[in-house]
């Protein structure tokens, strides 16, 4: 299961590194910006006239996998959280005792050993 998991993660990093680059290559509304700063032209040249349909395939699609991953992981890191704790994989849980108010004495009042006042 771990080793699931961790491929698993790998392939959301890559998903997610996917989808940051598809949104900032995609066309901004007022043609400038980030989208042709990073490869907004270079888009157009590659699928033509249908880039915008393209690019916006691929970030619903990359996005759909980016939570149906991330969900899948979530899942699974429960599960496996769950069995580690009934096999005794887990680390331990140290229950503490509740406080107990134990009384306190008072201190007896220092006092001098000799007479406090003299009288005239």
């Amino acid at each position: 299961m771990n080793i699931l998991l961790g491929i698993l993660t790998f392939v959301l990093v890559l998903i997610s590194l996917f989808l940051i680059l598809v949104v900032l290559a995609q066309k901004a509304k007022s043609d400038g910006g980030m989208g042709s700063a990073m490869g907004g032209g270079a888009a157009e040249a590659t699928f033509g006239a249908e880039t915008g349909n393209v690019l916006s395939k691929a970030t619903i699609n990359a996005a759909v996998a980016f939570f149906v991953l991330s969900c899948a992981l979530f899942l699974g890191r429960i599960y496996q959280h769950n069995h580690a704790a009934q096999s005794g994989a887990a680390l331990p849980t140290i229950i503490t005792p509740g406080t107990q108010r134990i009384p306190v004495t008072p201190m007896p009042s220092a006092t001098p050993a000799g007479p406090t006042s003299a009288k005239p």
